[in-house]
């Protein structure tokens, strides 16, 4: 080989997976002696593989946050939570640049994560699709460790998934509007949402029919019509979709799992619901902070995410450092935020 080869061009010239390579090369358990010494045949015949996870003495680690280029309040937060860690940076020495990539095309998405280059570590927001997996699964054959940060890319090599439970985040919306339903025969509850690939949106939406199914059979659940992203047109959809499609006298309460949720305020009150419909949504944005405050949102189901953002950086700086328990996350828990509980 002409340059230096990656863990890859180790694992596949010794017939072993990249974490086997990885354990005989910082000589951890749990390989045979067979399987150590065709490794290090290698190692020896090719040369030393590049490492870009290793630590380097007065040198930065350098992680890159990659996230959809949407407007979208949540996204809007998260990037600017991630410039509030600058100082935090800066004392673990690390680089962190942020990337926001178009995701309404998959492939286009893909191959843009594919040039994310020159960093060690990724910490990942993006759509559940076959080719983002081939290009997480690429980034780690080339020795760049990634998370996934809010919302998972399963069945990739992706090294964990930093975040709140989403499915129990969904179940926890069902239990607060099922216990509120069934009063003067309002036994209806809505789901709403956008087109979505994110795995952290169709989870919540698992979780909260799978809870309604389970505890509350009396109650009745109805999706909405997928609903665009904004609040004019999420507005627009849901008013219109109610006025045809719903019967509001049974309508006890919305839970919304993506963006718009203003729009979905708004549509409930034109339909004479703002009294007896509870709404649902997550990330305490200023705008749901806002909502709260007005009695719009009678509930917001948040995740501390400067805490995610940090710890997405914590672990990848220890991965790169091969630190033992390096994946051991204690994950955030999902808090209940109301009018009463503002802070």
């Amino acid at each position: 080989m002409p340059t230096a080869p990656t863990i890859a061009d180790i694992a596949r010239l010794a017939g072993v997976g990249t974490a086997t390579v990885d354990r005989v090369l910082n000589r951890r358990p749990g390989v045979n002696a067979e399987t150590v010494q065709r490794v290090m045949q290698v190692v020896a015949e090719h040369g030393a593989p590049q490492q870009p996870g290793r630590p380097r003495r007065g040198e930065n680690f350098r992680f890159a946050y990659v996230l959809p280029a949407d407007e979208s309040p949540f996204l809007s937060l998260v990037e600017r939570q991630i410039a509030q860690a600058a100082g935090d940076f800066r004392h673990a020495h690390i680089t962190e640049v942020t990337h926001r990539i178009d995701a309404t095309d998959p492939a286009r998405f893909a191959a843009e994560l594919a040039q994310v280059g020159e960093c060690e570590g990724i910490a990942l927001l993006a759509p559940d699709l076959p080719p983002v997996k081939l290009a997480i699964n690429e980034l780690v054959r080339a020795g760049v460790h990634v998370v996934t940060l809010f919302s998972d890319v399963a069945g990739s090599m992706r090294e964990t998934c930093i975040g709140a439970d989403n499915r129990a985040a969904g179940r926890t919306a069902g239990l607060l509007l099922a216990r509120a339903a069934n009063t003067a025969g309002r036994d209806t509850l809505l789901l709403s949402s956008q087109a979505t690939r994110l795995s952290a949106e169709i989870e919540r939406r698992i979780g909260f029919a799978q809870v309604i199914e389970e505890r509350f059979p009396k109650l009745r659940l109805q999706r909405t019509p997928d609903l665009p992203a904004d609040d004019e047109g999420a507005c627009e959809s849901l008013q219109r979709w109610l006025q045809l499609e719903a019967d509001t006298a049974r309508v006890a309460g919305i839970y919304n799992v993506g963006s718009g949720s203003a729009g979905v305020v708004r549509a409930l009150a034109a339909a004479g619901l703002a009294l007896h419909a509870g709404v649902v949504a997550h990330d305490f944005t200023e705008e749901h902070r806002a909502l709260l405050g007005a009695n719009g949102l009678s509930y917001v189901l948040h995740q501390d995410i400067h805490y995610c953002v940090l710890t997405a950086a914590r672990v990848l700086r220890a991965l790169c450092e091969n630190v033992r328990g390096a994946l051991n996350v204690v994950q955030p828990r999902i808090e209940i935020l109301t009018a009463e509980n503002l802070h």
